[in-house]
Formats: C-alpha cells, sequence, structure tokens
C-alpha cells in the first residue's frame, strides 16, 4: 500500500491500455498499466491506494457502474466530461465528442509551453494532432490510424496481404511484399506527420511540436522537424486538470 497524505489518482482507460499513476502533490510515483478490460484487477489496486485522495478518471471505452460506485465510495472523484473545468479554452465545436486523451494532452502541453502556439502530436492507439494557439485556445485538429491498425487493416480488409508486425526499417523501397507494407506503414505516417506539421507553420511559423504518446519514441526519429517530447502526455494533463478543479473548489 502507498502510503501517502496528499496523493491524487489518476485513472485513464484508453483503447488499448488502463493506466492508473499515483501523484504525491505533483511527483508522479508510480504507473501500473492493465490490459483493457482489467476492472476487476483496478478495483483491487485503486482499494489499496489511500481512502479520500482527490482522483479523476477518464475514459475512452466503456465501462461498469461498479467502477464508478468504488471510485465515489474511496475518494474524492471527478470523471472527466465536457462540463469538466479546464486550465485552457475549450472551442472544439462538438466537446461531447471530444477524445478525453485529446484534450488531456493539449492541456499537458499548454502546462509545459505556455504563451506558444503548439501543435500536440500524440501517437498511440490513432495519431491525434491538435492545435492550441498561444491564448490558450484548444482549437481541434486531425485523427489517423495508429501504426498497429494501419497494419491490421491491411491484413483485415484484403483477401491475402500478411499482418506484418513493426520493426526498425532503414529502406525506402520495399523488396518484399512484407516490406512493402513495412514502409508504406511507417514511412508514409512519418511523411504524413511531417506534411501536416509543415502546412501548420505556414499559419504559424512560430509554432513548437509537443510529441507523446507510446509510439512516439518509435516514430520521432524518422521525423524532418524538431520536436518536444513529452512523456506521459495524457497522465500528466489529467493531473493538471484535477489540480486546477481542486484549486478552484470544483470538487467537494
Amino acid at each position: 500500500m502507498i502510503q501517502k497524505t496528499d496523493t491524487n489518482v489518476i485513472i485513464d482507460l484508453g483503447n488499448t491500455l488502463f493506466k492508473v499513476a499515483v501523484f504525491d502533490k505533483n511527483i508522479l510515483l508510480s504507473i501500473r498499466v492493465f490490459k483493457n478490460g482489467s476492472y476487476s484487477r483496478i478495483g483491487n489496486y485503486l482499494k489499496v491506494l489511500p481512502q479520500q485522495s482527490y482522483c479523476i478518471l477518464s475514459s475512452v471505452v466503456n465501462y461498469p457502474d461498479t467502477l464508478k460506485v468504488l471510485l465515489n465510495e474511496h475518494f474524492k472523484t471527478i470523471i472527466l466530461n465536457p462540463g469538466t473545468a479546464l486550465p485552457v479554452v475549450n472551442s472544439y465545436k462538438t466537446p461531447e465528442t471530444l477524445g478525453k486523451d485529446r484534450i488531456a494532452a493539449a492541456v499537458a502541453a499548454w502546462h509545459a509551453f505556455p504563451g506558444k502556439n503548439l501543435l500536440v502530436i500524440d501517437a498511440g492507439t490513432a495519431i491525434t494532432m491538435d492545435l492550441v494557439t498561444n491564448d490558450g485556445n484548444f482549437v481541434g485538429g486531425a485523427i489517423s490510424p495508429g501504426i498497429d491498425m494501419r497494419f491490421k487493416a491491411l491484413h483485415t480488409f484484403t483477401g491475402k496481404l500478411p499482418l506484418v508486425k513493426r520493426k526498425n526499417i532503414k529502406y525506402l523501397t520495399g523488396a518484399t511484399t512484407e516490406e512493402s507494407i513495412s514502409t508504406g506503414v511507417i514511412n508514409g505516417i512519418a511523411v504524413e506527420i511531417d506534411g501536416i506539421i509543415d502546412k501548420y507553420k505556414l499559419l504559424y511559423p512560430d509554432l513548437t511540436i509537443i510529441f507523446g504518446g507510446g509510439d512516439s519514441k518509435f516514430l520521432h526519429k524518422r521525423l524532418k522537424n524538431s520536436i518536444f517530447a513529452l512523456p506521459n502526455p495524457v497522465i500528466n494533463g489529467l493531473q493538471i486538470i484535477l489540480n486546477y478543479n481542486i484549486e478552484n473548489e470544483k470538487i467537494l
């Protein structure tokens, strides 16, 4: 059991992985990673954390009511939703459809680089690229399939293309079908990201590029544009949002 008095519990239920992070004030103590759907394991872990800690839950998937009940019994909890107070202005036209991971990553980037025009790239199950302007305004951006999703799509929606696993490649031209898929997906994503960055730089010449997410380490060396790495952008963004709500007395 983690014995801390000023504990924040951050729960991020993503498309592929579930994460539970524990902060003491603003110091990250631990991150536990669970497979998607591991609600009983998460519940058992949450029960050993200090009760009456502050907690935030962010989910891009449906989850059982039992989890919500457990959180309300053990913690002072907020569930991230379109009405949650944020330290940035959310100008997205359909906030009810905005992925919680996208706004959390944007908040983390703005906190790290306030007063900058930011393009926040989060490479995970999907690749998201979102604009935050220098006045702290989240505008929106783009969503495209991530690395593994592209490999799976080529295999699933064709008759004979094999399911290829990612690996580091140095070639541009594939000499086999497997190599052709690898270069098409991996080099294609790098060119896609660089191309979007270049278009935004025409609009915002002083643009700062923030890159995070599970696949960021795999991809960043393939980009021609300079970037700033931001570890755990969603987890850190949720911690910032939670603290913002605590400080503004949005949690009872």
